[in-house]
């Protein structure tokens, strides 16, 4: 128990040196790039270096696989080049016992980054969005789904437009019961257009079904209404502008994505995507740990054998192997190419069977 509890404690210091690293070499990248991009903006400092620091969870988010394999392949060169697993080979300790507490903290800290750190990336991703949006076209359009029904905003020089539908197709091209409300650009309503249908065309909707309400201060609005079988309401949203607005599954808190997926369902939209991301995360843990025993199965040996450097650089090639193979099975659950389970779940499953034969095979064969 107490060389568990030393071999834990080294993965973790090894582990939380390695990422605050990656933190500031990540934030430095990013920083320049937002900088680069503002340039001729007029945007002030502290701003851009709050996008930066609402960008930064989903990046360490994204490169926790890669400090992981990095943490335990520092770990065992560590240990090896002070003889300790020499010692604890003598002790009579085989290679699977060792590591038994870095697997137990690359489970815990899988665990964490989903049940923790998931929803703080959903939260600022949402504010990275709406900021860096904001700051560039000074508009920006949102959908959002609830259990009232769909609703969009989009912008423009004239102002803005809220749209709610009692739901729409898959596409997002074409929503149903849609009502349009129109504000000037001093935020006052001006306008309330009711459709039983409204399709997205290139550069407009194409209504259908339509009553039109003139809104202002001493209009009887109901007495200059107005009917139309159809008529067409500017807009420069686009087919791929709504979709990414609900899109980002990344955006939505793992809590409440079962929930979010049940009203996507009832307003018409497909949640493949999300669904496959909620199972992608949930195999979060799995994939932290085959990372582990992939980087213990090159670097758990004495370095006398020489060849050190080709085992490090073997184990992260294959991490990154593993892990675009993780992405490239994701895509394909997202298209529908097979199924979500087997999308989400084969690939870290895969992983721990491949790293525990190499494992294995170094270390008995």
């Amino acid at each position: 128990m107490i060389l568990h509890r030393y071999f834990a404690r080294r993965f973790l210091t090894t582990f939380l040196g390695i990422l605050t690293i990656f933190f500031l070499l990540v934030a430095l990248i990013d920083l320049v790039e937002q900088l680069r991009r503002f340039s001729s903006d007029g945007i002030g400092f502290g701003k851009i270096a709050q996008l930066t620091l609402l960008n930064m969870p989903k990046a360490i988010s994204d490169i926790l696989p890669l400090v992981v394999i990095l943490s335990t392949i520092a770990l065992f060169l560590g240990l090896a080049r002070s003889s300790e697993l020499v010692v604890t080979r003598a002790a009579g300790r085989s290679a699977l016992i060792a590591l038994l507490a870095p697997v137990t903290m690359a489970m815990l800290i899988g665990g964490l980054s989903v049940a923790m750190l998931n929803p703080i990336v959903a939260a600022t991703s949402k504010r990275y969005s709406a900021l860096f949006e904001g700051y560039r076209s000074g508009v920006t359009d949102v959908l959002s789904v609830s259990r009232e029904g769909l609703w969009l905003r989009q912008g423009g020089d004239e102002g803005q437009t809220v749209i709610r539908a009692a739901r729409a197709n898959p596409d997002g091209t074409v929503f149903y019961n849609v009502t349009f409300l129109d504000y000037a650009t001093d935020g006052g309503p001006v306008r309330l257009i009711e459709a039983r249908e409204a399709v997205l065309l290139d550069g407009a909707w194409e209504a259908t079904g339509v009553k039109l309400w003139p809104l202002g201060l001493d209009i009887n609005s109901e007495a200059l209404a107005e009917r139309h079988e159809t008529l067409m309401i500017p807009s420069d949203l686009t087919q791929d502008r709504i979709r990414d607005s609900f899109g980002q599954p990344d955006a939505i808190s793992i809590w409440d994505l079962p929930d979010y997926v049940a009203q996507l369902k009832e307003a018409g939209f497909s949640a493949r995507r999300h669904e496959v991301w909620f199972q992608m995360e949930m195999a979060r843990p799995l994939f932290l740990t085959a990372m582990v025993l992939l980087g213990a199965a090159f670097t758990m040996r004495h370095v006398r054998f020489g060849g050190t450097g080709i085992a490090v650089l073997s184990a992260v090639m294959l991490g990154f192997t593993l892990f675009y193979i993780r992405n490239f099975a994701q895509i394909m659950g997202e298209n529908g190419q097979i199924p979500i389970l087997l999308a989400a779940w084969a690939p870290p499953v895969a992983s721990i069977l491949l790293a525990l034969g190499l494992l294995l095979n170094m270390e008995d064969g």
